[in-house]
């Protein structure tokens, strides 16, 4: 098979020209692999997904640990290539899934089906595909997350890690204030999840129980074909306590 490297789309966006591309990798028989670049930075593959989807999967099974089983309401903060929003899509009890971007880009990308997993968040009547701030709107004087209703989980993958952001700006989010904003948006018994390119980090994980109660972070683990040995990736996860907890 010849090498394949084909640019899908590029775009400019205020943090930076943003690009989508496509190629075959030779070390690999070939397989294609989509990726996404911030400039000259690479910020995701379809390579590597494990740890995304695990943010979803992770999540809900502690979101059912506390007693919430049907009916759920999600939000997603930052799309990507879709993996963590698909994965929860594929849960019969979300019933609501809001996938927050502030990249139009992104959000057309999956509109017009370019990428592995199709077009299934636009599709599917569960879930809505909104542009718009995460950090904002996460952290605003509204209820729940641009309406008033609060959510059962919030699944955060916007930046490499809470110490090392793909916007300076983002920074303000991750402290006990913000935090507990967000939190205000979650139903009782609700969980917040967040991935991080990075081990698991302690003062974060204090932080985190400042706000949250049943904090933990999970090591997820992953062949890494290049080296021919294993990556890892964490995932957070924070519930939020029961009314009278």
């Amino acid at each position: 098979m010849e090498h394949v490297l084909e640019e899908l789309d590029w775009q400019q966006t205020p943090l930076g020209d943003i690009s989508l591309r496509k190629r075959s990798e030779p070390r690999l028989d070939h397989q294609l692999i989509y990726e996404v670049k911030l400039g000259d930075e690479f910020l995701m593959s379809s390579l590597f997904v494990e740890a995304e989807e695990q943010l979803a999967t992770l999540s809900l099974e502690k979101l059912k640990h506390n007693g919430h089983t049907q009916h759920l309401s999600v939000v997603v903060g930052g799309l990507g290539l879709g993996y963590t929003a698909v994965t929860a899509l594929r849960d019969s009890a979300v019933q609501n899934l809001r996938t927050i971007d502030v990249m139009q880009p992104v959000i057309d990308w999956h509109r017009k089906g370019l990428l592995p997993v199709g077009d299934v968040l636009e599709t599917d009547a569960r879930s809505c595909l909104i542009q718009g701030d995460f950090f904002e709107i996460a952290t605003a004087a509204t209820g729940g997350f641009i309406d008033q209703e609060k959510v059962h989980a919030v699944l955060l993958d916007i930046d490499h890690s809470p110490g090392h952001w793909l916007n300076e700006a983002n920074q303000s989010f991750y402290n006990q204030s913000s935090l507990a904003l967000m939190a205000d948006k979650l139903l009782d018994g609700g969980v917040f999840g967040l991935w991080s390119n990075e081990l698991p980090d302690p003062k974060f994980i204090e932080l985190l129980g400042t706000v949250f109660t049943d904090v933990e972070a999970q090591i997820v683990r992953f062949p890494n074909p290049y080296s021919g040995g294993e990556s890892t990736n964490s995932v957070y996860l924070a519930a939020k306590a029961e009314a009278g907890g």
